[in-house]
């Protein structure tokens, strides 16, 4: 097997695993990491899971990792600053909230604050839908050049 499939496989066991801990709801996602601290094992979770998404078509369509046109080259592109993104969401989240378990609180200074609030819902909706819409968007315009 080659190594692009193995990773491959590997973000895609990771996306579906963790995507399936956030919909059922698991326990295992509150347990905390650190007796001090609450380091909620959910929050490494998602991380994993944001992160393997875009790795897996990192992995998984070759025309993005090794692209030859002007569309794929700029769709490949893209998929690296989603792929950075992903990586970043915990640090990025972290600096938003505070804290490691990304609560928000009430309080007029930023950090942790309500407009802290906003940006870390809109940055984590668009850092987990970001490689999603790429991927339709890659498929449609594949889809089109096939039926020329």
């Amino acid at each position: 097997m080659k190594h692009s499939k193995l990773w491959f496989m590997i973000s895609l066991i990771v996306f579906i695993g963790t995507g399936f801990l956030l919909l059922t709801g698991s326990s295992v996602l509150t347990i905390s990491l650190s007796r001090s601290t609450k380091i909620p094992l959910g929050t490494y979770t998602t991380w994993a899971g944001i992160a393997s998404l875009p790795l897996a078509l990192y992995f998984g369509i070759r025309k993005l990792r090794e692209p030859t046109s002007k569309k794929d080259r700029f769709l490949a592109y893209i998929l690296k600053i989603l792929i950075g993104l992903a990586i970043l969401w915990m640090p990025i989240c972290y600096l938003l909230a505070g804290n490691i378990s990304f609560s928000f609180t009430e309080k007029a200074e930023f950090q942790g604050g309500q407009l802290a609030m906003q940006i870390f819902w809109y940055f984590s909706y668009f850092v987990a839908a970001g490689p999603i819409i790429l991927f339709l968007i890659y498929g449609i315009t594949s889809f089109f050049k096939k039926k020329k």
